[in-house]
Parts: structure tokens; sequence; C-alpha cells
């Protein structure tokens, strides 16, 4: 399946080893992740490209993809973009965050049968969390 990853990039890179092992375990189980690039290490800009650039890339990336899977656990405008921009393109969502981290009530509230919200413990339960997602989605 095609997966778009969505996670902090100008927000802030606290749970980027999170990132990572999210991205790792879904290319591990065969899955297609465009946004790959966005968990590596050391990551604060697609600085070669334009603004405009970046969005048209990733706006189609998100039409083509299957779901969105989006850690959210440090606010960013972008991700929440792209959520809503999933959502309204009919794509599956799911939104993972650290428990006891603060969530953003436009997430949290939205009835949308096709967002799922989860927090999770540790880095394995995000793991798991995202495969139980896409596997409850169809996928």
């Amino acid at each position: 399946m095609n997966i778009y990853f969505a996670c902090s990039i100008a927000g802030g890179r606290e749970f980027e080893s999170v990132y990572k092992a999210i991205v790792d375990a879904l290319a591990s189980q065969g899955h297609v992740i465009p946004t790959a690039h966005l968990a590596e290490p050391g990551l604060t800009s697609d600085a070669a490209l334009s603004s405009r650039q970046v969005y048209e890339r990733d706006a189609a990336w998100i039409r083509e993809c299957d779901a969105l899977i989006a850690e959210v656990s440090v606010p960013s405008h972008g991700v929440g973009y792209e959520i809503g921009y999933a959502l309204e393109a009919g794509k599956p969502v799911l939104c993972l965050f650290q428990e006891g981290r603060r969530l953003s009530k436009m997430i949290s509230g939205n009835p949308d049968p096709k967002l799922q919200v989860k927090s999770y413990g540790d880095m394995e339960a995000a793991i798991a969390l995202a495969a139980d997602f896409l596997v409850a989605s169809g996928l």
C-alpha cells in the first residue's frame, strides 16, 4: 500500500526516533512511503524545493495514497493541513500521539468516520497501532 506519513518538521523534531521507527516498520511490511525522507534524523526542511513545489508534490502524494498516518505529538500547521486534505479526499487517517501530550481539539473532536486518533506509550505501541489501523482499514 501507498502510505503518506506526516510528522512535524519546523514545529520540532523531538519525536524523530518515533517517526523513523514507524516509517521503517511500515517499509519492512512492504508499504511504499513517499514521505519516508521526513523521518530521517536531522531533517529541518525541504530546502531544495520552493514552498509551492512542496505543496504541489505533497498534495499529489496525498491524492495518490491509500491512507495517511500522522504522528501529531508535536503541533504542526503543515501536518494539520495534510490531515484535513486527506480526509477531504476520502482517505483513512490515523493520528498517533504520545500519552500525556495535549492534542488539538480540531483533531480529537473531529467526528469523521475515516479518522482514528490513538495515543501510545512507547515506540512499539505506536508501530502496533499503525499496523492495526491498516488492517482495520482493509489495507
